[in-house]
């Protein structure tokens, strides 16, 4: 089904791939199709779609260090609230590009009371003030709103959702946490090493039965553990492009998320330009394509029409079989997951149990569900709808929903009578909402197993608590195959094993259903008021780095990959994301329930010891006098705290795959978090938010956790001297219980402005200084 190649690949005229990326190979290749040779290929490296891109971009005459301004912004209900905070406290006076706020993720979930509401009517007013454009609740969920209205070919947009993708249509999309938006906010640059490019050859056609997740999965499962494409960009190429629906390609195209790539972009064509005809937007469409000799970094090739039904089982995307394998082998395959995903598991009273689904050798689930960015479009509903017209759903526990991701989308269910069959089948449609997908909708009950066509099934993503004793877990299919399992009474079941009709409904947008949309662009109005409810709290004082550092560890991780689910979780935490303090109680609750008093406990001396620096008191605890005698008895306790600053740091071995949501890190500094230490992280977006919120990003070799235990310390003298100095090697002093001994830690690739926000303590400091010095330097102007 897919096949890697590494090193420099040859692709000409977006159709025959030469593996060798030689002028030779090359035209003996062009020999073989009887094609004119070709005299050079120096520039084949900046042929592709990505380069030109980014070319268009990039405010830099460096062409290998990009400074990028994108066209658009978006963000939704779980994040804006945070990024306009931080914004407004930076100096923000209007959105200089159009910045979407959606509210698709804390629309129906209860807890809180008025929280939800108040924070859609602050985002609300904040269009109103800065001129952006705000999307009720129900509307859309993010991203089939931005491919709908504002996704044009060879335009940038960043998102604060690690699922901003809409490269199908010749867009590229990138998440990330909310300090790069607010950047932009600010009119500042989005700044990057250029990424390399990889060549994902699509050849062949699909076969009845396979949808877009199918060849997602199949994908993820090849290039994900081994970080074939880790922040780089997806470019998607090759014959088989053609024989993609656009919904199809938008469904492969969301899940390059769970890569680690950094982005993607496809190239355009006709199916393209009638995509933005029917949107009723045809300027924006143009053609995309690579040079007729483009070099890429790497080859990802798939062959369409061998690609199977597949199944991705708890906890990861990536861990995916095809159907058909994973019945042929039950007992083996399932106990070989609930094996792994005990490691995943923080309650040690829990097991995962799989096996106790296995009902006459046959995997039988409880619960299905059709949702959000990649499964809630159009043609998956309707080929659900084909699949379960004028059949009946078990009247037993099995449910299954289908959340359309828009309201377009919905009315055009309505019109053509599929919303009216799926319903008289027994299937439950939602509105527009991104709650199946992070926990804050339709949680199973302990001890089920949910299918579902939406991006993620993480330990506990789904709403589990397992501190209270719930375990329940998710595994990824395609629409197709889910309807296929609910016709079977949730019996597993491929799509491709029944016979139905495919004809499909032509699909025709409606704009109507968003007459409530709000479109303030360019009409800010700086006389309005801001409406922040009472959980709408600003950012606590994050202060500048001290000369010295000392850390205490907090929390220590060994699991391969550490998810931003598992370092902040969603679900009903994200209900008090507008205020930070509370936000940050829930920090590795679910994973490490020990983080939270371990990190408090130092944020207390820290505290006490800024209280001491500034004349607020006089003495310090005994606690705080031992500490010192003991991690530098050589030194007075004044001239210590003095020169010292307190904090937490978290060990993980490869922390922050998934999500984009800031709060991973800005969780663990408003507890007084200065530092992670790492083997390596596992996407740019969760190094650029602890770089954003002033912690520091080391990296170490691995054995360096079998030298640290919870409540150790790590002492730094001169840390801010060498982040000013840009020294990459940092000797540290690990002090504990019968222990004292160096570990070596690394400081590598950290940029001037980078090396700034930490020294500063943060962005929102870093931006203060800034506009300070702007003051200063205007006031001697005056003068």
């Amino acid at each position: 089904m897919v096949t890697l190649k590494q090193g420099k690949v040859l692709l000409y005229n977006n159709e025959v791939i030469v593996e060798d990326a030689t002028l030779e190979a090359l035209n003996n290749k062009l020999n073989e199709l009887g094609q004119e040779n070709i005299e050079s290929i120096d520039n084949a490296q900046e042929n592709t779609i990505a380069a030109s891109i980014f070319e268009s971009h990039n405010v830099s005459e460096d062409k290998k260090n990009l400074k990028l301004k994108f066209d658009s912004l978006t963000s939704h209900d779980l994040t804006y609230v945070g990024v306009i905070q931080t914004a407004k406290a930076s100096g923000l006076k209007k959105f200089p590009v159009p910045y979407i706020l959606t509210n698709c993720h804390n629309s129906l979930c209860a807890v809180g009371g008025t929280l939800n509401d108040d924070d859609h009517l602050f985002g609300l007013t904040a269009a109103k003030k800065y001129g952006g454009i705000f999307v009720p609740a129900h509307q859309a969920v993010i991203h089939q709103y931005m491919r709908e209205m504002y996704a044009n070919c060879g335009h940038m947009i960043l998102g604060t959702d690690s699922h901003t993708r809409y490269g199908a249509l010749g867009t590229m999309g990138v998440g990330e946490g909310g300090g790069e938006i607010v950047k932009q906010l600010l009119e500042n640059t989005y700044d990057m090493e250029k990424p390399e490019v990889i060549a994902v050859y699509l050849e062949g056609n699909i076969r009845r039965g396979i949808g877009p997740q199918d060849i997602a999965l199949a994908i993820i499962r090849e290039v994900f553990e081994n970080g074939f494409v880790k922040n780089k960009v997806m470019e998607f190429v090759g014959p088989g492009i053609e024989n993609l629906s656009i919904d199809f390609r938008n469904g492969i195209d969301v899940m390059t998320t769970e890569t680690t790539c950094l982005t993607s972009i496809w190239c355009t064509d006709e199916k393209v330009k009638e995509y933005f005809e029917v949107h009723n937007r045809p300027k924006a469409y143009k053609e995309l394509k690579p040079g007729k000799v483009a070099m890429y970094d790497g080859l990802v090739k798939v062959d369409l029409s061998k690609v199977e039904c597949m199944i991705a089982l708890p906890f990861h995307p990536s861990n995916a079989y095809t159907i058909k394998e994973l019945n042929e082998n039950l007992e083996e395959i399932l106990e070989k997951t609930e094996i792994e995903a005990q490691k995943q598991i923080s309650n040690p009273n829990l097991k995962l149990d799989l096996r106790s689904k296995i009902v006459d050798g046959k995997l039988k689930v409880d619960q299905a569900e059709i949702a959000g960015c990649s499964g809630g479009m159009y043609e998956n509903i309707q080929a659900a709808a084909n699949i379960l017209s004028g059949k009946e759903l078990t009247n037993d526990y099995y449910t299954l929903s289908i959340y359309p991701a828009s309201t377009p989308i919905y009315s055009k269910m309505i019109e053509d009578g599929s919303a009216s069959e799926l319903t008289k089948a027994g299937v439950l449609i939602k509105t527009a909402f991104c709650g199946p997908c992070f926990g804050a909708g339709d949680v199973p009950a302990h001890g089920s197993l949910s299918i579902r066509h939406t991006t993620r099934n993480f330990p506990n993503r789904e709403g589990s608590k397992p501190g209270d004793g719930q375990l329940t877990s998710v595994a990824l299919m395609d629409a197709r195959s889910i309807a296929a399992t609910s016709l079977n009474g949730g019996i597993l079941t491929a799509a491709t094993d029944l016979e139905y009709d495919e004809t499909a409904n032509t699909y025709s947008f409606d704009k109507s259903p968003y007459r409530r949309v709000y479109d303030g662009f360019e009409k800010g109005n700086e006389n309005e008021e801001l409406k922040l409810g009472p959980n709408i709290t600003e950012w606590p004082e994050m202060i500048s780095l001290e000369e010295d550092v000392l850390l205490k560890v907090a929390s220590v991780i060994g699991d391969p990959v550490t998810t931003t689910d598992e370092l902040i979780p969603s679900g009903d935490a994200a209900t008090y994301r507008s205020n930070p303090k509370k936000m940050s109680d829930y920090t590795l609750s679910r994973r490490d329930p020990e983080y939270v008093p371990a990190a408090k406990s130092i944020q207390a001396l820290e505290e006490e010891r800024r209280d001491f620096v500034r004349g607020n008191v006089s003495e310090v605890s005994e606690e705080l006098k031992d500490l010192v005698e003991t991690i530098n008895p050589n030194s007075s306790v004044e001239e210590f705290l003095n020169n010292t600053g307190f904090g937490s740091v978290v060990y993980a071995v490869k922390p922050g795959d998934g999500s984009a949501r800031e709060q991973a890190a800005s969780s663990q500094r408003v507890l007084g978090g200065l530092a992670n230490i790492t083997v390596e992280y596992a996407t740019k977006r969760y190094r650029s938010n602890l770089v954003n919120w002033g912690i520091i990003p080391f990296t170490a070799d691995q054995s360096v956790i079998n030298e640290l235990d919870r409540n150790d310390y790590i002492y730094i003298p001169k840390m801010r001297s060498k982040v000013v100095n840009g020294e990459k090697t940092i000797i540290a002093k690990v002090i504990g219980t019968n222990k004292e001994k160096e570990i070596e830690l690394k400081l590598n690739d950290v940029t001037e402005e980078e090396a700034q926000v930490i020294l500063d303590g943060s962005l929102i400091n870093f931006y203060a200084n800034v506009n300070k010095k702007k003051t200063e330097e205007k006031v001697l102007v005056n003068n």
